[in-house]
């Protein structure tokens, strides 16, 4: 599994997918989220603007990301 530091309390979903470089615009982060592709905490979710928090858990594709 894959820890990303953030330095604040929360972060949106479409930012964090940037932040992780785990895609490249907020255009392609927006794409996945709302055909589903995105999990968090193993659950799907699209809403591009939830919050993230030390802690939480993102899964796309065969990757993990824990918020630290």
């Amino acid at each position: 599994m894959n820890k990303i530091k953030i330095s604040t309390e929360f972060i949106k979903l479409d930012a964090f997918l940037k932040w992780a470089a785990i895609v490249g615009s907020g255009s392609e982060a927006k794409v996945y989220i709302q055909n589903g592709l995105v999990k968090v905490n193993n659950e799907i979710c699209i809403q591009r603007g939830k919050k993230l928090k030390v802690g939480d858990i993102v899964s796309f594709e065969d990757s993990d990301f824990e918020i630290v």
